[in-house]
């Protein structure tokens, strides 16, 4: 801690170039700028995303069944899951043209509703009996195929708004 701050008071600290390569992926051809950590603060907010997914799942279960716990808990963590990845993950701050990403993260909902039931639906006709803890598992397997488009959606949602953060 003496050394850094001595370095910084000194400005022997090369800050520009630990700026310029701290917590960015090297240039990967065809991998644009920042998606590596993108990424990573992505899979962070969905890792809590489902865990919250999952606790309201279960605790819906039982008062309204298993389609409706789906479409209730995945309405209640995309909206929290796009606020989140709007500020954490894309770097978006201020309200300017937060409802329209909204709007926009709704339809991606939209997508993740329709796989997820569809999942549902599939296993109710495969196993009938299959307990809430299977029809969980199945949910989280198809929503980490609908993240895979819930990422590229955001990417093109937010993409207005970081280029104008960027150049801020």
């Amino acid at each position: 801690v003496v050394r850094v701050g001595r370095a910084l008071s000194t400005g022997s600290l090369p800050l520009a170039e630990l700026r310029a390569s701290f917590g960015r992926e090297p240039l990967v051809p065809g991998v644009p700028r920042g998606m590596v950590g993108q990424l990573l603060r992505f899979a962070l907010v969905g890792v809590i995303s489902t865990l919250a997914y999952a606790l309201l799942y279960l605790a819906l279960h039982s008062i309204m069944g298993a389609q409706w716990a789906n479409a209730v808990a995945l309405l209640v963590t995309a909206v929290f899951n796009t606020a989140a990845n709007r500020a954490f993950t894309f770097g978006i701050r201020g309200s300017e043209g937060s409802a329209r990403h909204q709007m926009q993260g709704l339809l991606v909902f939209g997508f993740g509703l329709l796989l997820t039931s569809g999942s549902l639906f599939v296993l109710d006709v495969m196993a009938p009996d299959a307990s809430k803890h299977v029809e969980l598992a199945v949910l989280v397997i198809a929503n980490l195929v609908a993240t895979v488009s819930r990422f590229i959606a955001l990417r093109w949602v937010f993409r207005t708004a970081q280029s104008v953060g960027a150049n801020r």
